[in-house]
C-alpha cells in the first residue's frame, strides 16, 4: 500500500544502497596482497565481520572513537585467526583499507533503478554514520551522488544514528518536516528505531532477514520499495 503525504526520503548508505560487505571483502583481498598478509581472506572475514559490527555499535554509542575502531577491529581479528601483525602494519592496513574501499563500488541490485524512479517524485537524502572522508567518494564513484539533495554525516552532525540530533539535523538541512519524511535503512536500531523516535515513517531494508515486527514496513529487494512509494 502506498504511503501518503511523503515528500522526503532519507536513505542510509552502507548496507542499504552501497554493498558494504562485497566492497569490503574486495578491499581486504587487495590490501592483503599489497602487504603480503598470508591469511585466507574468507577465514579473516568470518571473524572480522562480527567484530566489526560490535565495534560499530560501540562507536554509535560514543564508547569508542574512530581511531580505536579502525585499529581494534583489525587487531582483534588478527588475534582471532592467530596471525601476528605488528602495530605499524595494522595502522598501515587501516589507512589503506579506507583508501582502497572507495575504489570498489558495487551497489545492491536495483539501486540505480529505484533511485531513478524515486527521485522523479520525491526529494532524496542520505543520513550516514560512515566516515566523512569516505562517504562522498563512495557516492561519487558509484555515480549516485546526483540523486540526493542533501547528505548528513555523523561527523558533521556531531552525533551518530540513532541519536535524535542527527535526524533533526538532517530534517533541518533538507528543510523537511518529520511527518512528510520516511527513513529507509538496514539497521533496526540505528535507522528504524532512531527515525521513529523523531516522528519519521520507516521502511526496513531487511536483507539480513531480521525477525522484525510485522508492524514495520520492510522490503528484501530495493525494487520492492515501489509497493510503498
Amino acid at each position: 500500500m502506498k504511503v501518503k503525504g511523503i515528500k522526503h526520503i532519507f536513505f542510509d548508505l552502507d548496507h542499504t544502497l552501497w554493498d558494504f560487505d562485497k566492497n569490503s571483502a574486495l578491499t581486504f583481498e587487495k590490501i592483503f596482497e599489497v602487504h603480503n598478509i598470508a591469511v585466507s581472506t574468507s577465514d579473516f572475514l568470518s571473524v572480522y565481520e562480527p567484530i566489526n559490527l560490535n565495534y560499530w555499535k560501540l562507536y554509535r554509542e560514543e564508547k569508542i572513537d574512530k581511531e580505536n575502531l579502525r585499529y581494534k577491529r583489525l587487531k582483534d581479528s588478527f588475534v582471532a585467526v592467530d596471525y601476528h601483525v605488528s602495530d605499524d602494519v595494522i595502522n598501515k592496513l587501516s589507512e589503506d583499507y579506507i583508501t582502497y574501499l572507495t575504489t570498489f563500488n558495487h551497489l545492491f541490485d536495483g539501486t540505480i533503478e529505484i533511485l531513478e524512479h524515486l527521485h522523479t517524485y520525491y526529494h532524496l537524502h542520505i543520513i550516514t554514520n560512515g566516515f566523512e572522508e569516505a562517504q562522498q567518494r563512495k557516492m561519487d564513484n558509484a555515480n549516485i551522488a546526483r540523486y540526493f539533495k542533501t547528505i548528513t554525516n555523523s561527523e558533521a552532525a556531531g552525533v551518530k544514528k540513532p541519536n535524535p540530533i542527527i535526524f533533526n539535523h538532517a530534517l533541518d538541512l533538507a528543510k523537511a518536516k518529520a511527518d512528510e519524511s520516511i527513513m529507509i535503512g538496514d539497521n533496526f536500531e540505528a535507522d528504524i528505531i532512531g527515525a521513529m523516535d523523531v516522528g519519521l515513517d520507516v521502511i526496513l531494508f531487511n536483507y539480513h532477514n531480521y525477525d522484525a515486527s510485522d508492524t514495520i514496513k520492510q522490503v528484501k529487494e530495493l525494487q520492492d520499495l515501489k509497493r510503498f512509494l
